[in-house]
């Protein structure tokens, strides 16, 4: 959801170093931007980045990339980002339909959480894990592709899995009640500020991670 104009909301973004200002210039050289091969990490609707910033902390060895749509919304997480330091984070203020244009085969991992679901059928193909998106995150990835998703939307959930079987993705970890299940791989599952607030209201929240 997007928040109420934040003032000069503008200003800091252009004037933050964890801004990529002109992401199309590191098309296939984003290692370049980072000086160094770790693998990347990108999170699509970062929303105000409590989870990718969680991530970048615990994880040093790995690259993370958050992407946001709106100027309100990634304001606010470098508001959380003042006064620290973080060489492995950096983050892009783009619409999801362009993320084709922005990677080239250098993404290991995609993190979709809490996305908008498009509850009306005719809006399924702005869904991020309708073919239409899936088909973009073919070109992006650099060689095993790996996607986790989390979301309180259970028509969501079960419109991903068949996208995701249908499009040859194995499932590697599901939960129908990811609070009460065991964590996922080898990296904490770190709370988004949504998930937080749904965890409070009793809410299951779905998770699946799959590869190819």
């Amino acid at each position: 959801m997007r928040l109420k104009n934040v003032k000069n909301a503008k200003e800091k973004i252009q004037s933050s170093p964890y801004i990529i200002e002109n992401p199309l210039n590191y098309n296939g050289k984003y290692k370049q931007l980072f000086k160094n091969q770790n693998p990347i990490h990108i999170e699509i609707g970062m929303g105000k980045g409590k989870f990718i910033i969680d991530m970048a902390k615990a994880n040093p060895q790995i690259n993370f990339i958050g992407i946001e749509k709106f100027d309100s919304v990634i304001v606010r997480a470098l508001e959380k980002l003042e006064n620290i330091q973080l060489p492995n984070l950096r983050l892009i203020r783009i619409d999801a339909n362009c993320i084709d244009e922005i990677f080239s085969k250098e993404i290991d991992t995609i993190y979709l959480n809490f996305s908008d679901p498009w509850p009306k059928k005719r809006h399924e193909h702005r869904r991020l894990t309708s073919d239409i998106f899936l088909n973009k995150y073919e070109t992006v990835f650099a060689k095993e592709k790996k996607i986790v998703m989390k979301t309180d939307n259970r028509k969501l959930f079960e419109f991903s899995l068949v996208k995701f079987t249908n499009n040859g993705y194995k499932i590697n970890d599901v939960s129908l009640n990811l609070n009460e299940d065991v964590i996922l791989d080898d990296l904490k599952n770190i709370k988004t500020e949504y998930e937080d607030k749904f965890l409070l209201k009793g809410y299951n929240i779905y998770m699946v991670s799959v590869n190819k």
